[in-house]
């Protein structure tokens, strides 16, 4: 009998997980972290429960691989920063055209995360363990959108004597999950209005008038 070959093992075991990720986050969502067991994910995932515990361990760090999937639209270790649609964007010769790349992008992240992010604070609010995943400290995403502002800045038509520090906390907050998800989820806009609206509010703050 013919072994399979290492790269076709591989591909297999990148399949199943992807499948377990995608079934527990679908529970999740619909049922909460809490209400959600193995058992189910397994079964939504079409797997036997032994692996779903193989590949993960717990439920807790399924979780993390949920949200971590999320945010990066792939199980690939590559930071958003060193993502090819974030530097795409920190390239763009324009601040107004760094800005229509960088909602697109941001758009995108936003449509697989954001319906999870109350379900991160309902977690770690009962769940120590699951907490200390996401220790204090600086927020990962002003992080990320303090380097864009850092770009932004740099570009001949940004907005004069903005400072990074000004641009960042207008990212941070016109991109955030929470406002996402009142206008997509509460008042069902649809993703494609949500980015023209964003990019064209963040467009008039941070660049200068040309009119």
């Amino acid at each position: 009998m013919e072994s399979v070959k290492p790269d076709k093992r591989g591909e297999r075991s990148r399949r199943t997980r992807e499948k377990i990720v995608d079934a527990a986050r679908e529970l999740f969502v619909a049922q909460g972290y809490g209400a959600t067991n193995l058992q189910e994910i397994a079964d939504r995932a079409g797997v036997a429960v032994q692996t779903v515990y193989f590949v993960f361990h717990n439920k807790r760090t399924l979780f993390k691989d949920v949200v971590d999937t999320a945010i990066a639209g792939d199980a690939e270790p590559v930071a958003t920063m060193d993502r090819e649609w974030f530097r795409a964007a920190c390239a763009e010769p324009t601040a107004a055209g760094q800005l229509r790349v960088h909602v697109h992008g941001t758009r995108e992240i936003l449509g697989r995360v954001a319906p999870i992010m109350p379900l991160i604070a309902a977690a770690a609010a009962t769940d120590p363990e699951i907490a200390a995943q996401w220790p204090d400290g600086p927020d990962p995403r002003y992080t990320v959108q303090y380097s864009a502002a850092e770009a932004l800045v740099s570009k001949p038509d940004a907005r004069p004597g903005l400072s990074a520090g000004m641009a960042a906390d207008l990212l941070f907050g016109l991109l955030s999950p929470q406002l996402y998800l009142i206008f997509v989820r509460d008042r069902d806009w649809s993703s494609q209005t949500w980015e023209e609206w964003a990019g064209t509010t963040l467009i008039s703050q941070l660049c200068a008038d040309l009119g």
